[in-house]
């Protein structure tokens, strides 16, 4: 036990967790390098030996961590998501698993458990997850009746844009990111003047009013998320200097009792 207490005091140390930041970025620039066929040319046993070394800290700390921490290891999501990227990469990338090669980059990834403010913000996207899918459905909606009223109007005018329901709709997706839609509205109005009525309604329905709601419920979901644990951290402080309190009155009644007993023997 005294062993597990030692280690989990490592893990849970701040220089141990600089250690394994600097570890995951220094793996992230070696992955890069091997894009490059030049440097793997020269390189490439170096570059191999750093990739395996990285890899053997980082099972290495995952161990330790399931060491110092037993079951309750499992009970934390982010360990969960740690334990997932590190098995992928652990995965022999030969043969039918060569594509898992690619996925080791993902370690990269580790930098959003490791870093608490990456985390906070993680946090406050998978908490506004629910908000963001009826924006997502409300979008959805939106560009179905878009696409269907465009393919109607316009399909015989510009049949490049609007020839099909499925060329419609990448076309409106195309303008609600504000990419190229000026030089394909002109160049309907010169055959319908009264075509930018649909642009300017659909863009002011689509790009300022819908995706502005997802930026909404985002900054929503990480304003709660941090304000839940601002309570939290003040919870366990004030939880910590009442035990604090508790103990330091524990030990001034022992002292009390110990005067008295003194005190009773030189009487």
């Amino acid at each position: 036990m005294i062993f597990r207490e030692q280690v989990r005091t490592l893990v849970t140390r701040k220089g141990f967790q600089r250690f394994i930041i600097g570890v995951i970025v220094f793996n992230a620039i070696t992955l890069g390098f091997e894009t490059s066929r030049g440097i793997v040319e020269q390189f490439g046993g170096i570059l191999h030996f750093a990739d395996r070394a990285a890899l053997a800290i980082f099972v290495v700390e995952i161990l330790l961590r399931i060491y110092a921490f037993g079951w309750a290891f499992f009970k934390d999501a982010w360990n969960i998501f740690d334990l997932i990227i590190i098995g992928v990469a652990v995965v022999p990338a030969t043969g039918e698993f060569s594509v898992l090669r690619a996925l080791r980059i993902l370690r990269a990834l580790r930098l959003i458990s490791v870093v608490p403010s990456m985390r906070r913000v993680v946090s406050g996207l998978l908490a506004a997850v629910p908000g963001m899918a009826s924006i997502a459905a409300l979008l959805a909606l939106v560009l179905y009746i878009a696409g269907v009223m465009a393919t109607k109007l316009f399909q015989h005018l510009q049949p490049e844009y609007f020839g099909d329901f499925g060329g419609t709709l990448f076309t409106l997706f195309q303008i609600m990111t504000g990419e190229g839609w000026p030089d394909i509205a002109r160049e309907l109005m010169q055959k319908a003047p009264l075509a930018w009525i649909f642009f300017v309604s659909y863009i002011i329905v689509s790009s300022f009013a819908v995706l502005n709601m997802f930026i909404a419920v985002v900054v929503n979901g990480m304003d709660r998320g941090m304000t839940d644990e601002l309570v939290e951290a003040e919870e366990k402080h004030a939880a910590e200097q009442k035990a604090s309190d508790e103990l330091l009155l524990t030990e001034i009644r022992a002292l009390r009792t110990e005067i008295a007993e003194l005190r009773a023997e030189r009487r």
